[in-house]
């Protein structure tokens, strides 16, 4: 029998699990105070999986960056992927809080979104024009 003890993340209680694996491959998690915490030692043990986080250029943005997020869950072995996926992205202001910046990163079929919403920049000229009215 194979066994696994992991922590919980699935709320502030941190409970401690035990997840054994019998000779037929069928998982049992202990420990858990909920319901939660017994579907996430089942996953983390059997497929686990990681919201990616990271930030994609911007041009002509108020900022350079934005921030930007998996909108579901990537299978653990292909988060390098998805971050290389990401790394060839490079978007123009404006842009929307929630937009698609890439449909499927990677082949995983989970899109990678914006977290923020980022306006064009103002260029000198206008700001000048505008501190005068």
């Amino acid at each position: 029998m194979e066994t696994h003890n992991l922590i919980c993340i699935n709320c502030p209680l941190g409970c401690a699990l035990t997840v054994s694996i019998d000779e037929q491959g069928k998982a049992t998690v202990t420990g858990n105070t909920c319901p939660r915490g017994a579907d996430y030692g089942y996953k983390e043990v059997t497929n686990p999986t990681r919201t990616v986080t990271s930030t994609v250029r911007v041009i002509n943005g108020h900022l350079p960056v934005v921030s930007v997020k998996t909108s579901s869950d990537v299978p653990k072995g292909c988060i390098g992927a998805v971050m290389d996926a990401i790394r060839t992205i490079c978007v123009t202001a404006p842009v929307s809080i929630g937009q698609v910046l890439l449909k499927n990163a990677a082949g995983t079929g989970v899109d990678v979104v914006a977290t923020k919403s980022i306006r064009p920049a103002v260029s000198p000229e206008r700001e000048a024009a505008d501190e005068k009215r």
